[in-house]
């Protein structure tokens, strides 16, 4: 069965400084135990502002390192699902299903995508 990883993209200027509302991790928690009872949820998890991370850039045979937070981004990775799915219509149902558990207040984009095997 294929392997798809849902990278979700976030707005950091929408997103509360304080974190997602406790109400907001009780319904993701109880999806996220949906996902996983289903089988399909492989590994999920939110990452640290961009204010916390590094870039690291290759070019012209060389490497720099940009602290953050990424100006230039308007969106960052907030986090991410490891999901085994049927197909990719499965895997967009429950990236569907994972924006709806958000207040109306965030701004969110999950890019979808298949992982390539062998």
């Amino acid at each position: 069965m294929p392997r798809y990883l849902s990278i979700v993209r976030i707005d950091e200027s929408t997103a509360p400084a304080e974190g997602p509302s406790p109400e907001l991790m009780r319904r993701m928690g109880e999806l996220i135990e949906e996902i996983t009872k289903a089988g399909v949820m492989l590994d999920t998890a939110g990452l640290t502002p961009s204010s916390q991370g590094k870039r690291v850039h290759w070019e012209g045979g060389r490497a720099t390192v940009t602290d953050g937070p990424f100006t230039e981004s308007k969106e960052v990775v907030g986090g991410y699902a490891l999901m085994q799915c049927k197909d990719m219509d499965e895997a967009l149902e429950w990236a569907h299903r994972f924006v709806k558990v958000h207040e109306d207040h965030w701004t969110m984009s999950l890019e979808v995508r298949e992982i390539a095997e062998g």
